[in-house]
């Protein structure tokens, strides 16, 4: 399986609703067209997207699935913060019949399974808000392969 991550865009810094009601803020919105522009003109759109419960990832989601012309995704409670890379690969074999699954997520969720999927050691990578992360793996196995990477500076020259 391709496992495509989409780090939700840029959110409002506070909400008094709480944390789980951050919502984007128009530069996020644009991140997560920017995000799908990008992949559909490489040719690399997902099969499906699975998104994190939370406003800020379902609103990256959803606007990535609008610009991408594609179904809108799947909420998943085990994609809200705090997801464990044991816990996302234990999930995502449930999903082994698709080719290119993306999950929207969080920080630092994201990076901490980047890392074991590469088998890297705590902290070495980070991924930012916007950015597009690609891996080759195959749940329930947490190692895999990098594919691509484009950071959200990028997409901005796909446009």
């Amino acid at each position: 399986m391709d496992l495509i991550l989409l780090r939700h865009g840029k959110a409002e810094d506070f909400n008094p609703a709480g944390d789980s009601a951050r919502a984007l803020v128009e530069k996020g919105r644009e991140q997560s067209r920017k995000a799908a522009r990008a992949l559909k003109r490489a040719g690399w759109l997902p099969d499906i997207v699975l998104t994190s419960p939370l406003v800020r990832a379902r609103q990256t989601a959803a606007e990535f699935c609008d610009t991408a012309g594609m179904p809108g995704p799947l909420v998943q409670p085990w994609l809200a913060c705090g997801m464990s890379p044991e816990t996302a690969m234990k999930e995502l074999k449930g999903f082994s019949e698709f080719e290119r699954v993306m999950i929207v997520g969080h920080e630092p969720d994201f990076s901490i399974l980047a890392g074991s999927i590469l088998g890297s050691a705590g902290g070495d990578i980070r991924i930012k808000k916007g950015s597009i992360s690609c891996f080759r793996v195959r749940p329930p196995s947490r190692h895999g392969s990098l594919l691509f990477l484009v950071p959200p500076k990028l997409a901005d020259d796909v446009d």
